[in-house]
């Protein structure tokens, strides 16, 4: 499961990532702990090219009432054709999460504890995650656009860590992915991949990023 991340570049490093995004005039926030719920940097697959703000946690456009999406944070790869949350979407729509890096944790010896790791590309640029989106109408008549990080098999370097990692789209993939047309799934197969290990980095931070209202700094310093 990837539960947290963050995204921390400023609008030059962002830009020269992404050259053919629209990014908003004021600019972006650094965060530095990202958390379900929250809302998460998203380019939809609507054929504008233009930088959202969505709900991380996916709310489908059946669903009753929006809680289930605190639920739906990510998206197994070998199932979304499959599960009635993920199906459509995986179909129509697709997005690009933004970030440039994100945390797992490690369980320690002694069985109890766990240990954060800060996971990066290894020349620290920002990436984006393979995400769905939805539509959600509430009861009010508000609109809710939500967003789920899809998960695959863990690279070697993830593996001794977790079970699970985000995936990391490679740029030349972003065009296809944000296709707007309806897709078959067969048709991301070589997309939805575990990121090569030797092009990443990681190393272990401070446990003060368990607490989603720590957001600063200091969760990307690494531990002692």
């Amino acid at each position: 499961m990837c539960g947290r991340f963050t995204l921390t570049a400023d609008r030059q490093a962002l830009q020269e990532a992404f050259p053919w995004l629209e990014l908003p005039p004021q600019g972006l926030n650094p965060r530095y702990n990202i958390a379900p719920t929250q809302p998460i940097a998203v380019v939809a697959n609507t054929g504008e090219n233009r930088l959202g703000f969505f709900v991380w946690g996916l709310i489908p456009s059946w669903a009753k009432d929006a809680s289930i999406g605190s639920r739906l944070i990510n998206a197994r790869a070998e199932t979304l054709a499959e599960k009635p949350s993920f199906r459509a979407a995986f179909r129509r729509r697709r997005c690009l999460i933004l970030a440039d890096g994100f945390y797992e944790w490690q369980l320690a010896a002694d069985g109890r504890r766990k240990m954060p790791f800060y996971f990066h590309l290894a020349r620290r640029e920002p990436f984006a995650f393979a995400g769905l989106w939805d539509l959600w109408h509430s009861p009010d008549g508000a609109e809710i656009r939500s967003a789920a990080i899809i998960t695959t098999q863990p690279n070697a370097r993830l593996a001794a860590i977790h079970n699970r990692m985000p995936v990391i789209l490679r740029p030349e993939h972003y065009r296809l992915w944000l296709d707007p047309a309806e897709h078959k799934g067969e048709d991301f197969a070589a997309l939805l991949q575990p990121y090569p290990a030797e092009a990443m980095s990681a190393y272990p931070v401070s446990p003060i990023v368990n607490n989603p209202e720590h957001d600063t700094p200091d969760c990307l310093v690494p531990a002692e």
